[in-house]
């Protein structure tokens, strides 16, 4: 009899970057780096593990802006013709190593890697969330929404009406490609503020996840800490994060990816290989980029590199989820002694650690589903929607305000870089509350207008947005998009008011920041 249960959660998330209006766009290879380096490779593993009949159990969010783009036509179409030269060079590459045999061995599984991505993108007809869905249908993956554009709740508090919105998106775009109600949402960083959890309850969602300390620090204070969920008064469920297994997994200092058989990220033959050689698979500016095709494995904490070894890497991870097994198996047998009822064990990553960070990660994990379900008895691995089904009865706390960011609340998203961004997006929030209510119903063309004029308020809270900017990467590109949104909105909302809309302003805006075409301006209210 098992004695605990292990929730593995991947929080698939990407922010909506489209733009028809350039033939090539650097922040659009985002999405065709996590189709092909994490995504497909889950695909795979779930259809192996399907086809093995092992009834595997995970959880995993797809959040609105992700499965918008990963149901576009047009980013479906680039992708095709991303992964299409990423194939060309690969076949160059066999070509060119042909004298290099530790390198061409390589190549050949690039190759391999590229021409099977491509194979399974067009045996799901370019739509991966139809690949996901079918194993959500089956049982075995629980799908889980999040905001609809990944608005970071906390820092939304003075505008209810905007986080009401992120969640009834959120929610009517889940149940558009899933045919069902989500059950649960990731909430953006796990930004949560007591009170929340009364607007996802409006919405039927049951149950959301918290770091550690969301529930360690509620009131009163947990019984089982965070080895159960607890209820909010409303009766949403919350699940807390298990740092010891996040941290074996997630850090790349003292956990499993920073391995020295791993293979090195940093390294790719976008930047090692000579410039006139490389021209055509880098940006047409000659800016050189990942290709996703690297030789090296970590090797070490030095710049000197050794050939990267995939025999090596996987006999690695093997190793590493069969530790990862037994250390697992070691706490539930302790805190099912000390307890006195089955610990859930919730262990939550961003999806795209797996395969895009971590090139093994999909590996890892597979030989870890595996191993638990035939190489040991004490633990059971469950969704969350099935714990709270075998486990009805919890504690009733309020959790405390809390993310999974630097710190553990609001600093990532509200500091030096981009604290100017809130008093615009508040200012939007609470005109767009106005204009809702001075237009109860209306359709035509100020239908449209008032419908495109969320569509920019929702694409301006995307956290994505103040978290580039406080890492510095991208950051021109992130300042850009909150001022081009922000700014949208305005001269949207201006022309609300004023009974004079200019629809060739409004067609360019529908055109280029489609998002979610069945949205209700009513929402937000």
């Amino acid at each position: 009899m098992h004695k605990g249960y292990l929730c593995i959660v991947l929080h698939g998330h990407l922010p909506y970057v489209r733009h028809p209006e350039h033939e090539d766009f650097l922040e659009e290879d985002w999405l065709y780096e996590a189709i092909t380096e994490t995504y497909i490779p889950l695909i795979m593993m779930f259809e192996r593990l399907a086809a093995d009949g092992i009834n595997f159990k995970m959880t995993m969010s797809i959040t609105p802006t992700l499965a918008s783009m990963l149901t576009d036509e047009l980013l479906q179409h680039r992708y095709i013709r991303h992964i299409n030269k990423l194939i060309e060079l690969a076949h160059k590459e066999v070509e060119r190593t042909r004298w290099l045999p530790e390198f061409q061995k390589l190549a050949v599984m690039y190759l391999n890697l590229f021409t099977h991505a491509r194979d399974l993108f067009e045996r799901y007809h370019r739509n991966l969330v139809s690949a996901f869905r079918r194993f959500q249908d089956s049982g075995n993956l629980e799908i889980i929404t999040c905001g609809a554009t990944h608005g970071y709740f906390p820092l939304m508090d003075v505008a209810k009406a905007s986080v009401k919105a992120q969640v009834k998106v959120a929610a009517a775009n889940y149940e558009k490609n899933f045919g069902r109600k989500p059950r649960g949402i990731w909430l953006p960083e796990c930004g949560y503020r007591p009170g929340d959890d009364e607007v996802l309850k409006e919405s039927g969602i049951k149950y959301f996840f918290t770091d550690s300390h969301g529930i360690l620090h509620g009131t009163p204070r947990p019984k089982y800490g965070v080895f159960a969920p607890v209820y909010c008064k409303s009766g949403v469920a919350v699940f807390a994060r298990d740092m010891e297994s996040s941290k074996q997994v997630w850090s790349s200092v003292e956990g499993y990816p920073g391995d020295y058989s791993y293979r090195e990220f940093y390294r790719d033959v976008g930047f090692d290989l000579d410039y006139e050689y490389i021209k055509p698979y880098i940006l047409p500016d000659g800016v050189r980029i990942n290709t996703g095709i690297k030789y090296y494995r970590i090797t070490g904490p030095n710049e000197e590199k050794q050939p990267y070894d995939p025999d090596r890497a996987r006999q690695k991870a093997a190793d590493h989820a069969g530790n990862f097994m037994f250390n697992r198996e070691k706490q539930v047998e302790y805190l099912y002694d000390v307890l006195g009822r089955k610990p859930v064990i919730v262990s939550p990553y961003d999806a795209e650690l797996y395969g895009h960070w971590w090139f093994e990660g999909p590996m890892w994990l597979e030989f870890l589903i595996r191993k638990v379900n035939f190489d040991q008895k004490a633990i059971k691995m469950i969704t969350p929607s099935e714990y709270l089904s075998e486990n009805p009865r919890n504690q009733v706390i309020t959790p405390s305000m809390s993310s999974w960011g630097w710190k553990g609340y609001s600093e990532v998203w509200l500091q030096g870089t981009n604290d100017w961004v809130y008093r615009h997006l508040h200012k939007a929030s609470w005109v767009m509350t106005s204009l809702v209510k001075s237009n109860p119903d209306v359709n035509g063309l100020k239908r449209r207008a008032l419908n495109q004029a969320l569509r920019e308020l929702l694409l301006a809270q995307s956290s994505d947005w103040a978290f580039i900017m406080a890492t510095g990467t991208h950051v021109s590109y992130a300042q850009r998009r909150t001022k081009d949104h922000i700014l949208r909105f305005f001269k949207l909302a201006d022309d609300i008011r004023a009974d004079n809309i200019d629809e060739n302003f409004l067609k360019e805006l529908e055109y280029k920041d489609n998002i979610f075409p069945e949205i209700d301006y009513r929402v937000h209210q």
